[in-house]
């Protein structure tokens, strides 16, 4: 579940854009009080239950501000009560001065996500059905967001435009019909890049079908349409059920056979899991 090498590239290209907007030419305050050499304990602790993620983030900001010891209590992926410790950071007072809030940040986030994500996974429990993720992320968090949706349990779709074909109504409208548009990228790719196709009723499912997708969105359906949907597919492509997917209806979804839900809320309406940083020597 750790970053690969290219993911760590962009992870750290983006520390240093968030670096370069918080300290600039220098920490104003942390550099007229404390001398570099001065070293210091910081705890990190869960003020509300969740699950973290961010921890590996945590690291490389650390990591970029000068050297540093880290001992963890839990892992990406680990629930946490409020109150349990995350980790200790011995480093300098200035490099846990300046690396705090942004270091915070992306954790907090990124373990709100992993906690909302486990929640919509643990109402699907039993189930055959998968989470997923969509593109409704904050802009340059990408990476991040989606990383901390695995952490909760869930699936990643889509990183973005180029790594998979999404036809969605507004192509459809353009070139006429979900046949052509299908027949479209398929002349133009090779078979190995999936072709998902967004659909609003069952005449659309069936001309999907028929057009040979590899994925059928059932999108803004109600539980009766999406149930003929499924049994009309038949296993003979995946099944994706997308749009206004709460908590409160994802697990009556989920029983209706679908292998996927979107939900975009994971990332666009994130709650920040409550984390503080205190020093303890």
């Amino acid at each position: 579940m750790k970053a690969t090498h290219d993911e760590l590239e962009k992870i750290d290209r983006l520390i240093d854009l968030a670096f370069d907007e918080d300290i600039a030419q220098g920490d104003l305050t942390t550099e007229s009080i404390f001398p570099d050499v001065t070293e210091a304990t910081a705890l990190l602790t869960a003020k509300a239950p969740g699950i973290i993620s961010g921890i590996e983030i945590a690291q490389r900001v650390l990591d970029k501000r000068g050297s540093n010891k880290v001992q963890l209590f839990v892992n990406d992926g680990d629930s946490v009560q409020k109150g349990d410790k995350i980790m200790a950071i011995t480093a300098s007072y200035a490099t846990l001065l300046t690396a705090e809030r942004l270091l915070l940040n992306f954790m907090q986030r990124m373990s709100g996500i992993a906690t909302e994500t486990h929640r919509y996974v643990t109402a699907c429990e039993g189930t055959s059905t998968h989470i997923l993720d969509t593109r409704k992320t904050a802009p340059g968090l990408r990476l991040l967001d989606k990383m901390a949706v695995r952490h909760g349990g869930g699936r990643n779709h889509r990183m973005g435009l180029y790594d998979m074909i999404m036809l969605k109504d507004n192509h459809i409208k353009a070139v006429g019909s979900i046949t052509k548009a299908v027949e479209m990228v398929h002349s133009q790719l090779p078979l190995s890049v999936k072709v998902e196709v967004e659909t609003t009723c069952l005449k659309e499912v069936e001309e999907a079908l028929s057009a040979g997708a590899d994925i059928i969105m059932l999108d803004n359906m109600n539980n009766e349409a999406m149930l003929e949907a499924v049994r009309l597919i038949n296993h003979r492509c995946a099944v994706e059920a997308s749009g206004n997917m709460t908590l409160e209806r994802i697990r009556e979804v989920a029983a209706l056979g679908v292998d996927y839900i979107s939900v975009g809320a994971l990332t666009h309406s994130v709650k920040a899991l409550d984390i503080s940083m205190n020093f303890i020597q």
